[in-house]
């Protein structure tokens, strides 16, 4: 293979970008893997797991990794609703993966993969900026590197590049937008008294407010507040850290679980709604995670996607001797998974965060017959998008049937 030409180079994005270049690595594939960062911050971004997603993890082959380095397993979820407990739940016990939840610092856990990806054979580039790309059945992609610009070839190029990705606009892919109802903001907290073990999702319905909690151990916590998109004041920086626990307390979170807890990362608000491509492969490009699909965070069900994307990818890129073929086969069964995912979080946005009379209303008609039958609530957020998803489970959800 000509210098400069590879099978595969990856822009862009952490999990998804190096867990596709050492999967491919390990079957022989020359990847390049092309970093801007020198050195990984705290962005603020999802640091926590599902048990489907910690369950493509151990397919890929990297969750040991993981776990040993950067990971803390969460085997029980506590539920609230305003300051009453209404569940604690063993997840690994009650679910078809049989894993915890699982939490990791993400720059951490992006420099473990990346050295994961370099010892299995890719090519690492630290430092460099992609200018363009092209499309095609040869895609180029141009990048500058110590003051350098050079054009590389690819038979792929893999964007997992975020939410705002480049490569998707470079790649003409046409962008679909929920409409925009909650914010989420984030930061992570040590001396935090939480039980280390126990992810905690505080809901309050009433308010459109949740909490979400995940200790990543020694006391360490990314807390999250969900709130509502017309709220007058976005919650930003370090002088708005006292109001960010005052709200969360107000949403139900326990006093006592932020007496002595310090902020230790910045704070920062993002927009939750869904953005997504539909069919994210053309010409060349193939879209991963947040690149292809963005669920509303408020869910955590972006890293959960990403891993099934990277799974997908490999396996289709193996399975085809044509990588034209493979892109478009990966791209459906993407659609199918986030589908599913979209249209279940979409229910649980309707029941859990609306507010007014008529969500009121639903509610009301809706929570009572989940309290005498909790199997009423899909649970395709935790065990994932393999579930049955059609209009009786949403009907039994509802309380319509």
């Amino acid at each position: 293979m000509a210098s400069g030409t590879y099978d595969i180079i990856t822009v862009g994005g952490g999990l998804g970008r190096a867990t596709l270049a050492k999967a491919m690595a390990a079957h022989g594939a020359r990847v390049l893997v092309l970093e801007r960062e020198t050195q990984f911050k705290d962005r603020v971004r999802g640091e926590q797991m599902h048990p489907w997603g910690v369950a493509e993890l151990q397919t890929l082959g990297i969750y040991e990794r993981l776990r040993t380095t950067c990971g803390h397993e969460l085997p029980w979820t506590d539920l609230y609703f305003g300051p009453a407990q209404i569940g604690h739940r063993n997840v690994v016990a009650t679910t078809p993966q049989q894993a915890p939840e699982f939490a990791f610092y993400h720059p951490h856990m992006q420099e473990v993969l990346l050295a994961a990806a370099a010892a299995t054979g890719a090519e690492v580039r630290r430092g460099a900026t992609v200018r363009a790309v092209r499309p095609g059945a040869r895609p180029a992609v141009v990048v500058t590197q110590n003051g350098q610009t050079e054009e590389l070839h690819a038979r792929l190029v893999v964007g997992a590049d975020g939410r705002t990705s480049m490569l998707r606009k470079w790649g003409g892919f046409p962008v679909h937008r929920d409409l925009d109802c909650r914010l989420i903001a984030g930061v992570l907290f040590e001396n935090m008294s939480v039980p280390q073990d126990t992810a905690y999702i505080i809901f309050n319905p009433g308010i459109g407010q949740t909490v979400p909690l995940f200790p990543q151990g020694n006391g360490r916590v990314r807390a999250y507040f969900v709130y509502q998109k017309d709220t007058a004041h976005r919650l930003q920086g370090e002088a708005d850290i006292p109001r960010f626990i005052a709200e969360s307390i107000r949403t139900g979170a326990p006093t006592e679980f932020y007496a002595g807890a310090r902020a230790i990362g910045p704070l920062a608000t993002f927009d939750a709604a869904d953005t997504w491509v539909d069919h994210p492969y053309k010409e060349g490009i193939a879209l991963i995670g947040d690149a292809a699909a963005s669920n509303d965070p408020s869910f955590g069900e972006g890293l959960s996607l990403t891993v099934r994307d990277v799974r997908v990818l490999r396996d289709h890129l193996l399975s085809y001797e044509n990588w034209e073929a493979a892109g478009h086969a990966y791209a459906e069964e993407h659609d199918r998974h986030y589908g599913v995912i979209h249209t279940v979080s979409g229910w649980f946005g309707e029941l859990f965060y609306a507010v007014g009379p008529e969500a009121d209303a639903r509610r009301a008609h809706a929570l009572p017959l989940i309290a005498q039958d909790q199997s009423r609530v899909p649970d395709h957020i935790v065990s994932g998008p393999d579930l049955p998803v059609d209009e009786v489970v949403r009907r039994r959800f509802f309380g319509e049937e």
